[in-house]
């Protein structure tokens, strides 16, 4: 583990951490000293293994499967993290569905059960968590955005309407939780080299073929980093930012 201990005694919840950026993100966090409940919703397998990887380097760590579109198993995950850690600081909204299906093609269910993950999934973590983040003084939010939610993609129209969406509920519960004492920001990841890009792995859309003019693909480790940032208590004075983490892949 690090020296760097900065979220000791914090308690952090990631959800769709069992993988990816979010195995990254859940790493990150319990470096930096905190307890992180590790939530998935079919990855059981893939789960255990970022708890193990946690609690193998020193850390503490905990894994609750629960789907955070369903209310009751959103406040059930919430109430276990609590249980099991005395408190709740951090909230990390990692959970997506990064479908690929052109519109002529695609169903409203299709389309429901991505906005349902990205957007009900934050609102639903986001408010269950309330109470415990406000009671805990100077607690954060951050939500993981898409680049593509900024610049467009074809075949996307779904995920591209939810993480704008989760892009603007960002600055809108930033002005509605400060009060509280509690940052709202998103980390916006560009092309991550993750499992989709390894062999056996399917095959990159369109838009994620391009190198960003940093000319490599960006790590998880990468995007965790500035999570872990915002979490602590440099990033107290920032709130309701979108944080790009793409190699200059995309320039507002």
């Amino acid at each position: 583990m690090p020296d760097v201990s900065e979220l000791t005694g914090k308690v952090a919840l990631v959800t769709g951490g069992a993988r990816n950026i979010g195995r990254a993100i859940s790493r990150a966090l319990a470096a930096g000293g905190a307890a992180v409940m590790v939530n998935a919703h079919g990855s059981r397998e893939a789960a255990e293994q970022t708890v193990a990887l946690i609690k193998s380097a020193g850390g503490r760590a905990a894994l609750h499967l629960a789907d955070v579109t369903d209310a009751g198993a959103v406040g059930a995950m919430v109430a276990a993290a609590v249980r099991e850690f005395g408190r709740l600081d951090l909230l990390v909204n990692n959970a997506a569905i990064r479908a690929e299906t052109p519109l002529a093609e695609m169903k409203l269910e299709d389309w429901r059960r991505v906005l349902s993950v990205i957007l009900d999934g934050a609102f639903l973590c986001a408010q269950s968590c309330l109470p415990h983040l406000a009671r805990a003084g100077g607690g954060a939010i951050v939500n993981i955005g898409g680049m593509t939610a900024h610049k467009g993609a074809a075949g996307r129209v779904h995920v591209v309407a939810a993480k704008a969406g989760l892009a603007g509920m960002t600055r809108a519960l930033a002005l509605e939780l400060a009060p509280h004492g509690i940052t709202v920001n998103c980390v916006v990841p560009g092309t991550i080299e993750t499992l989709r890009g390894l062999p056996g792995a399917p095959e990159r859309p369109a838009h994620r073929q391009s190198l960003p003019p940093a000319g490599r693909r960006g790590e998880p480790e990468e995007v965790a980093a500035a999570v872990r940032f915002l979490c602590g208590p440099g990033a107290r004075y920032i709130t309701g930012q979108s944080l790009h983490v793409n190699g200059g892949g995309y320039m507002a």
